[in-house]
């Protein structure tokens, strides 16, 4: 029983750990020092019990070290899942299928920039676009649904001021 006890709640700690990261990154100090506490307080009780007679009991370290890498891939897949922030979004089209690939995006309410690009060969349209991460998925397959051969780069942002659909000011 110990041991389920060590591994959950090092699932909970890291998961924290994992997520109040994210908040901080994003500018989000008070949520992230919120839940610092909270994953502090359980980090010490945990380590007490894990360090509780731990030479005549080494499998505390095996469920440790369980719930550690567990809590990394719960953490990493609920902060996804959570999607906080603006990702930047490009696109490069063939010069002939921008113009519908634009449409769809702003008929979902998407914003768009648009600029005029010279491939090797042919003209292209280049697309620059601030979107929640939680919503970057639904866009990429917007995308490919109207352009398949899109080339789709994302790169994360930490902050953006101003613009169509941006909160910060």
């Amino acid at each position: 029983m110990i041991y389920l006890f060590i591994v959950f709640a090092k699932v909970i700690e890291v998961s924290m750990a994992t997520v109040r990261i994210v908040l901080i990154t994003k500018g989000e100090r008070k949520i992230g020092a919120i839940i610092a506490f909270f994953e502090v307080s359980l980090w010490v009780v945990l380590v007490s019990t894990v360090l509780d007679n731990i030479m005549e009991n080494p499998l505390k370290i095996v469920a440790y070290a369980l719930g550690f890498s567990l809590g990394n891939y719960i953490g990493s897949w609920i902060e996804e899942k959570i999607g906080i922030g603006l990702a930047e979004m490009q696109v490069i089209l063939k010069d002939e299928e921008g113009t519908p690939v634009v449409e769809a995006l702003r008929e979902q309410g998407f914003a768009v920039t648009v600029l005029r690009g010279e491939g090797k060969n042919h003209p292209r349209f280049v697309l620059l676009m601030y979107v929640q991460r939680k919503k970057i998925k639904e866009c990429a397959n917007l995308i490919k649904s109207v352009q398949e051969n899109a080339v789709i780069t994302v790169s994360d942002k930490k902050a953006v001021y101003g613009g169509y659909g941006v909160l910060r000011k």
